[in-house]
């Protein structure tokens, strides 16, 4: 495992990864689902099976997307941003929470695709 990776395993406690095998996630499955999760309003209106939909959707949707350039490119940080709210909406995550929630997803998309790309 690359030192990248083993970093990323370190900041994922264990409790998160638990719950992502209670739940059927795969690692950067759960660690989306950690970054919605972190609003509890949203965790309240939504339960965990709608949260474990999206987080599989979106870690499906940042895969099929991802350049290896991404995070120095504009326009294609834009097209995932608008990709991330459109799932986000779809499944009713509240709208007042969406810009944090898809920043946060932002960011851990970074670190995952840093992880995919060694």
């Amino acid at each position: 495992m690359s030192s990248r990776g083993a970093a990323f395993r370190a900041s994922f406690n264990a409790s998160a990864y638990q719950r992502g095998e209670k739940l059927g996630l795969t690692e950067e499955e759960a660690a989306f689902y950690d970054a919605l999760g972190t609003n509890d309003s949203a965790v309240q209106a939504l339960g965990d099976e709608n949260l474990r939909f999206i987080a599989q959707e979106l870690t499906r949707a940042i895969r099929e997307n991802v350049t290896i350039d991404w995070t120095e490119r504009e326009a294609v940080r834009a097209r995932l941003r608008v990709m991330v709210k459109r799932i986000l909406r779809k499944y009713g995550y509240p709208p007042d929470k969406q810009e944090a929630a898809t920043r946060t997803v932002l960011e851990q998309a970074e670190v995952l695709c840093a992880e995919w790309a060694e």
